[in-house]
């Protein structure tokens, strides 16, 4: 199979989560997030991601996040008291619900339609902190170009808080005859294809546009944002998934794989 240009695969994906943006809103996951948003106190986010957030420091702060999906998150952030906080993401459906979940809330974030390749000039050097989630880094084709424009994102000593699956879990796929057998290298290159709706629980079985999900090691990862001008002064891996519930099965294993990571870096 011919493999997409970059600006083909990301043009690609956005049309693939503009088309899965109402299967999600059907979820029982959007109408407890329909409720509870409304109080000034909601969070969706985890001990762990709260965690560093609370370390990094958000209270007063301006914060973006790159990827920002239905705005669940963006709206968490009020909670650890964020001064300011917008949201970026290229799926207009997504960023629909992100209003609609916004006007039911006690706080007023922004949300920005864009590719992260193409920020508008208002966003660049704006920010005291950013936060990239779960799902985020791996719809990226080019993990260097990705980075340099995260960066550009952030003031001068700004801090960046990426919290992520871990790569090693790419080489697993939870729904083969055997979940613990490697089925793909830590270094693969072409993309994973999905021609379905993307969705976290479950399968729709219908046709979609072509979704590409791209495997970056650590390696690259961590090279990339050094690249990008970032220090890097937090590192930290865990035994628990951030992830669908399909991945559940690989934690509490005597040999326990790496199933996700926090990382802190400043700009330079």
């Amino acid at each position: 199979m011919e493999m997409p240009t970059h600006e083909q695969a990301i043009a690609s994906n956005r049309d693939a989560w503009n088309e899965s943006a109402r299967h999600h809103k059907d979820s029982a996951d959007w109408h407890e997030q329909w409720a509870a948003v409304a109080h000034a106190d909601f969070t969706c986010l985890d001990d762990t991601l709260t965690g560093v957030l609370s370390e990094v420091g958000i209270d007063g702060k301006d914060v973006v996040q790159l990827g920002c999906n239905n705005g669940r998150e963006c709206l968490s952030l009020f909670a650890l008291g964020a001064r300011h906080v917008t949201g970026v993401d290229q799926s207009a459906a997504f960023l629909g619900q992100a209003r609609e979940l916004a006007a039911r809330s006690p706080h007023a974030p922004e949300f920005i339609e864009s590719d992260i390749h193409h920020l508008p000039a208002q966003l660049k050097g704006r920010f005291d902190v950013a936060l990239i989630t779960i799902g985020v880094l791996n719809w990226m084709p080019d993990i260097a170009g990705f980075f340099r424009h995260v960066a550009q994102t952030l003031k001068p000593g700004g801090v960046l808080v990426v919290y992520e699956t871990h790569p090693f879990l790419e080489m697993f796929d939870p729904e083969s005859a055997d979940p613990f057998a490697l089925s793909s290298s830590y270094f693969r290159k072409e993309p994973f294809v999905q021609n379905q709706p993307i969705v976290y629980e479950g399968k729709v079985e219908q046709q979609a546009p072509s979704s590409y999900w791209f495997v970056h090691s650590l390696g690259d990862i961590f090279s990339a944002a050094i690249a990008a001008g970032l220090q890097i002064n937090h590192f930290k891996e865990y035994p628990h998934s951030n992830r669908e519930a399909l991945y559940d099965r690989y934690q509490q294993q005597d040999a326990q794989l790496p199933m996700c990571f926090t990382w802190v870096a400043v700009k330079r």
